[in-house]
């Protein structure tokens, strides 16, 4: 069973720093492609930044130049470098895969682990 732990979120004063961790378990994630999303109250959830099973990434323009997607094939582990957070970062922040195979395509997600960037 496909599983998805976050880890490494907390409070942070403006300009500070966070690396979150996803560990994915169940399977081997090296061809899937993964993102993190983050959901502030009220708002929808929206993609942060993704990477795909060869290393491309992409992201969100308010987090360019400041936030890093990386990932540990052989750890089975999805990172997010924050730098230089803002409080409009503060949100839940959740990682997510899409499993291809067997079709169709299937949404796992964690269950998220909460920024708090206070001015």
């Amino acid at each position: 069973q496909v599983q998805l732990v976050e880890s490494g979120g907390g409070l942070v004063q403006a300009g500070g720093s966070l690396r979150l961790s996803c560990a994915a378990s169940g399977r081997t994630f090296s061809s899937y492609a993964m993102g993190w999303f983050r959901q502030a109250p009220g708002n929808q959830r929206e993609l942060v930044a993704s990477i795909t099973s060869g290393g491309r990434t992409n992201y969100a323009d308010s987090v360019k130049g400041r936030f890093t997607i990386s990932r540990d094939n052989v750890k089975n582990t999805l990172y997010l470098q924050m730098n230089n957070l803002k409080p409009e970062d503060t949100a839940v922040y959740y990682c997510k895969v899409v499993i291809i195979d067997p079709a169709p395509p299937s949404d796992y997600w964690g269950r998220g682990t909460q920024v708090t960037v206070s001015s």
